[in-house]
């Protein structure tokens, strides 16, 4: 089973958000059962974190298994591309206002839909509305 990070689950740990010890008890539980991966772009995102550097996300990527998928094939940047237009066409005729999510979410939600079998998020609506079929890791046994 090969499950798909997304930027606010490292962030949460990272900060000590209540729930990370939880959140972390269950990384090592799906890393045990398969192996833990990130977008690129979830990559670039925790650089915003405080406490970031790159010396300590490597050794943070090379202490927890976590795989960054770097290169992303045509089918991810498809993917994220046509799930945001989708968004983007229902937010103009819903509220006639522009799109406000980032494009950033659907490359984290197409990466875990073509090369992980699951989604480990604290965002589940935003990804349960414009990924249906992904597969959602349960994070509210918390």
């Amino acid at each position: 089973m090969r499950t798909s990070l997304d930027t606010n689950i490292l962030s949460a740990i990272w900060s000590g958000e209540p729930g990370a010890s939880n959140l972390s008890n269950q990384l090592q539980v799906l890393r045990n059962t398969g192996t833990l991966a990130i977008a690129p772009i979830v990559f670039a995102e925790l650089f915003a974190h405080p406490h970031a550097t790159q010396d300590i996300m490597g050794e943070f990527m090379t202490d927890t298994a976590i795989e960054v998928d770097f290169h992303l094939d045509k089918s991810v940047w498809i993917e994220a591309g046509l799930r945001y237009s989708q968004y983007a066409a229902r937010r103009r005729k819903s509220i006639r206002e522009a799109p406000r999510r980032l494009l950033a979410d659907f490359l984290v939600g197409a990466h875990a839909l073509v090369h992980a079998d699951q989604l480990m998020t604290l965002d589940t609506n935003r990804f349960t509305h414009d990924f249906p079929e992904l597969r959602l890791v349960d994070t509210s046994v918390l």
